[in-house]
Parts: structure tokens; C-alpha cells; sequence
């Protein structure tokens, strides 16, 4: 690609890829808040020029310190994207997600393990987002802790800022390949010729399971009580004094409506009465929103 196709496709002057960057921005907030119950006001800006200069400008700590993903999409050759971490940065998100899950006392690598769930999730949803683009689905590749050409110039750097600590920035780019695609999407179901035709899989050797951090350890043991509500009632006190066997007490929800399935006394799903092998069970329709849970919780 020439530097003048480069100029071109600055991310500042490609909207499309500002709407992806400003989304991706949007879904990390949202997977930070549903690990720490904190969710942090998220902001960007474009910077242009060497990374070791923007990151010094930026006091983002030694450079060895700073964690580097490069994330692949399953969509194209070359359509990757890097996210740049600092150290206090990683660190900090990492340690207050596991602290919200219990841990009182956080060792550095599994901070740094939690903040690749973290960004994992949230790239995940940048992987969406690109689909909605392109028309098509679009999925992550098995990611690697690696920088991007040395040469590259054009940066998001994205702020993170919880209450009143502002951590210090992130720093994102896309590959010219993905700033191209996304900048003039091809029209949808029309193959591209540099696009990946899907060939049957070639045996290939296992690869190791990536480090787990404690997170995920804690919670999965956790046993938790489930409970089906068929509906509620609200009756005076002497009403209630004047139950006796056989009584008919009448519920606010009809015959045919859903019925609600609670976790530790927190509605998370609603579906329908089956009876399994003589017993009852409930078919899951709906899973409920966080605005229904927090509801719930009140």
C-alpha cells in the first residue's frame, strides 16, 4: 500500500472505522461493568506517529511493561487488530475484576490473565460489529501477545476512567487490510478475491490451553439455589389468618403466561411448565435483562 492509499485511510477519516472503534469502546465498558459492578466512562481520540512516541507522551510507563494482543478476524488474510495495554492500566482492571469475585489478595499474573479475559470479551464483540459491516458473520482466531509492524502510524488511544481515577490510555489499531474492507464493504454474499474460501481442516497439532486465571475457579463451584415463581399475591393480614386446607389463593399471573426462574432470589430467565418423566420443568423462552434482574434485586 502506497502512502498516499495510507493518508487515505487514517482512521479518523474513515467513518466506518470510527463507528467500529466507538462501539468496541462501548463493549468494553459493558464487560467491565458486568465483572466489577464499576463501569467506566470510555473515550478516544486518534493519534498519528512512532508508538514509543505517543506512549511516552502519553506517561503510559516502560514500554516493556505495556501488554501487546494482536487479535485475528476469521474474515480475511492480514485483518487483525492490536490493543496496547499499560502496565497500570492491565493491572488495575485485572485486579478489580477478581477482587469483585472474592479474592483479597490478587497475584500480578492473574491480573494479567483476567485482563486477556477482558479483552477477549470485548473482542469479541468488535468481531460482531465488523460482521454487521460486512453483512456476514465474522468470528476471532486464536489470538497472540505480539505488537504490530514497527512502521505503523495510525493509533486510537482510548481512555478509561473509573469515578474519579483516569487510568492511563489504551492504544488500538487496525490493520490497513480491515481499515480498507470496512471503509467500502463489498456488497454482502459477493466474494472477494482476497477473501478466504472455507477448505476442509487439516489435522493440526494441539494447542496449549492458554492460562487460567482464578476467576472463573471461584464461581464455578459455587452452588446456587434455583427456584420457578408461578406468581405472587398480596393479601391482607386477615385474609391471610383465615387459610386453612383448601383454600384458593389467586395469583397475578394467567394460565398461559410464562413463569419466572429465579438464582438466589434473582430473576434471570422466564419460560414454560413441561412435565419430564412425570415431573415438572420449565422450558427457558426468554433470558431476562439486566434491567429485570436489577429490578429484582431491589
Amino acid at each position: 500500500m502506497s502512502a498516499g492509499e495510507n493518508k487515505d485511510l487514517r482512521l479518523e477519516a474513515v467513518e466506518n472505522a470510527r463507528l467500529l472503534l466507538g462501539q468496541w469502546g462501548e463493549s468494553l465498558a459493558q464487560v467491565l461493568e458486568s465483572m466489577t459492578d464499576q463501569r467506566p466512562e470510555v473515550g478516544w481520540r486518534t493519534a498519528s506517529g512512532p508508538f514509543t512516541e505517543i506512549a511516552e507522551a502519553s506517561g503510559s510507563g516502560p514500554l516493556e511493561d505495556i501488554l501487546w494482543w494482536e487479535q485475528p478476524f476469521q474474515v480475511s488474510p492480514e485483518m487483525s487488530v492490536w490493543v496496547a495495554a499499560p502496565r497500570a492500566t492491565w493491572e488495575y482492571c485485572g485486579t478489580l475484576t477478581l477482587k469483585a469475585a472474592g479474592l483479597e489478595t490478587v497475584e500480578l499474573g492473574e491480573a494479567r490473565n483476567t485482563w486477556f479475559e477482558i479483552l477477549g470479551q470485548s473482542l469479541s464483540a468488535m468481531a460482531r460489529s465488523i460482521g454487521a459491516l460486512l453483512g456476514r458473520e465474522v468470528t476471532c482466531e486464536t489470538g497472540v501477545e505480539r505488537s504490530p509492524d514497527p512502521e505503523t502510524r495510525e493509533w486510537a488511544a482510548v481512555s478509561l476512567k473509573f469515578a474519579e481515577l483516569s487510568l492511563a490510555p489504551l492504544f488500538v489499531t487496525l490493520s490497513p487490510k480491515l481499515v480498507a474492507m470496512i471503509s467500502a464493504p463489498p456488497p454482502a454474499g459477493q466474494t472477494q478475491p482476497h477473501e478466504i474460501v472455507p477448505q476442509p481442516p487439516e489435522p493440526s497439532p494441539p494447542e496449549p490451553s492458554p492460562p487460567r486465571s482464578r476467576t472463573m475457579d471461584l464461581l464455578l463451584d459455587v452452588d446456587l439455589p434455583v427456584s420457578i415463581s408461578f406468581g405472587r399475591a398480596q393479601l391482607p393480614m386477615k385474609d391471610i389468618l383465615k387459610l386453612t386446607t383448601g383454600s384458593i389463593v389467586e395469583l397475578n399471573r394467567g394460565v398461559s403466561e410464562q413463569v419466572e426462574v429465579l438464582v438466589n432470589n434473582c430473576l434471570i430467565a422466564r419460560g414454560e411448565v413441561v412435565v419430564v418423566d412425570g415431573n415438572y420443568g420449565v422450558r427457558i423462552q426468554e433470558i431476562a435483562s439486566r434491567q429485570d434482574r436489577l429490578r429484582t434485586l431491589r
